[in-house]
């Protein structure tokens, strides 16, 4: 999956967030595994997730705190 954008990821309702959450940070898990191992095929990945993840994380911090943004929305 590539990296998702904050729009797309507050227009997700919070169950859908967490549960992104999970899966990125067990896949997370598995290529830092491999990286350590030498086998990682696209260490780029690995960079990416973290920023995802910390996407998510921002953004369910600013619903709890009532400061959430509205998204935007797009010009086709």
């Amino acid at each position: 999956m590539a990296m998702l954008k904050p729009d797309d990821i507050r227009k997700m309702s919070r169950e859908e967030r967490e549960k992104l959450l999970k899966e990125f940070k067990a896949e997370l898990i598995k290529l830092r595994y491999q990286a350590a191992m030498g086998h990682i095929d696209n260490p780029a990945r690995i960079r990416i997730l973290k920023r995802t993840i910390a996407r998510i994380l921002t953004i369910n911090r600013e619903e709890e705190l009532g400061i959430a943004r509205q998204p935007k929305e797009r010009k086709k």
